[in-house]
């Protein structure tokens, strides 16, 4: 199975902690040159010295703010004037935060569409005739089981995630006829800082300890432990490879089998 990246460019949003930070650094140990892009240029110094470099690859870093679809287009812009084409795109952001829908303000839903909706077509569009010169493009959003089954308490979360999966899913039949696919990675529940916040906030509104709110969804997976940020790494990984050049359109959960859906 070819699933080496040498040769290829990568760039990974949201790539200093996390899920995201864990596929920069998978992409750049099977050979990619990783560009990570974050709003933090101190984290993303530290986190570019710490990627792989058994090839020599030159990796860099990109810096704006997901909040500011403007800055984006410029930054990008920037850029691709000055570098060489990108032909692996994964679309990575924090979550909107918790609460009903109906509670949420027209304006909650607009920074919500703009971070993740938005962005990523401004980013796609960006990216896109490099690809196609390169006649090779992979294009990985990280997304949300709630595609498959709204999570109760994101409203805001259900409602732009699922606006990103359908124009994922359209992206694919669009952009298949130049060789480049258009995935979803569904993370379940994942060892990150966001999965700590949210056991204390569960926690503190159910009157237990951290440790115990932990046992009660840890039991509510079929696998009883949380995802390792690795393993969704691994996944991104096998899509952005050639190995994976006849499956697009598709979206893939990590959650341990918790989504009870087919």
């Amino acid at each position: 199975m070819n699933i080496s990246l040498q040769n290829k460019r990568a760039l990974v949003c949201g790539s200093t902690q996390g899920i995201g930070k864990a596929i920069a650094m998978e992409l750049a140990e099977c050979g990619a040159e990783v560009i990570l892009y974050a709003r933090n240029k101190e984290l993303l110094k530290k986190t570019s010295q710490e990627l792989p470099n058994h090839h020599r690859q030159n990796h860099q870093y990109i810096i704006a703010d997901f909040s500011k679809p403007e800055e984006v287009h410029n930054a990008f812009t920037q850029y691709l004037n000055e570098n060489s084409t990108i032909q692996i795109l994964v679309n990575n952001t924090g979550g909107p935060p918790a609460g009903l829908a109906i509670d949420a303000s027209i304006t909650d839903f607009r920074i919500a569409f703009n971070q993740h909706l938005i962005n990523n077509q401004i980013i796609v569009q960006s990216l896109l005739e490099g690809m196609k010169k390169a006649g090779y493009g992979r294009i990985i959003n990280i997304i949300s089981t709630s595609v498959k089954v709204p999570i109760q308490g994101l409203g805001v979360s259900n409602t732009i995630r699922g606006a990103v999966a359908s124009w994922a899913k359209t992206l694919s039949n669009e952009l298949g006829p130049y060789g480049i696919t258009v995935n979803n990675i569904l993370p379940g529940l994942t060892k990150t800082e966001r999965l700590t916040s949210m056991v204390k906030k569960r926690a503190d509104d159910a009157g237990k300890s951290e440790q115990e709110m932990e046992e009660i969804m840890r039991a509510g997976i079929p696998l009883r432990r949380f995802a390792e940020p690795e393993e969704l790494a691994s996944l991104a990984a096998f899509l952005a490879s050639p190995a994976a050049s006849y499956i697009t359109g598709t979206s893939i959960r990590i959650d341990g089998g918790v989504t009870p859906s087919i």
